[in-house]
């Protein structure tokens, strides 16, 4: 198991990705100041998101409805947990789009090779909840890392 999210299981029978791109930024609230360059406040977390892309070749890996229960959770609009194979934990998360490229085709129609990206938006760290009060406080010292 490369990944999973929710029941979705990222592996070779399925859709492996070849590249993993994880997007974070944070909020700072510009106030103008008379004589003097603007102050900055910080705001806390922004944004964080993740995009998976790989191909799936139908012959030998995967098979050619493989994104379908992709799309149908993301019909549901629900968030769903993103559990790294090393056990690390992202947190919940929304699929915001799933992308498909189908090329080289059979005579019936079929594909020899699809091209996929998903994009992930992590919407909960759930990591601060399940390490609970103290573990928190260890974050804020340095003294645990995650």
């Amino acid at each position: 198991m490369m990944m999973a999210l929710g029941i979705y299981v990222f592996q070779l029978s399925t859709a492996s990705y070849q590249e993993l791109q994880r997007y974070v930024s944070w909020r700072h609230a510009k106030n103008s100041r008379v004589g003097a360059p603007p102050s900055y406040q910080f705001l806390g977390k922004d944004e964080e998101t993740i995009t998976l892309s790989g191909e799936i070749y139908p012959e030998l890996t995967g098979y050619q409805n493989s994104l379908d229960l992709l799309r149908s959770m993301g019909d549901t609009g629900k968030q769903y947990i993103l559990i790294e194979g090393t056990g690390k934990i992202y947190g919940l998360c929304i699929i915001k789009d799933v992308k498909e490229t189908r090329s080289n085709f059979f005579k019936n129609g079929g594909t020899r090779a699809i091209a996929f990206s998903i994009t992930l938006e992590i919407t909960e760290d759930i990591m601060k909840k399940l390490i609970g009060p103290t573990g928190q406080m260890l974050l804020s010292m340095g003294g645990l890392y995650l």
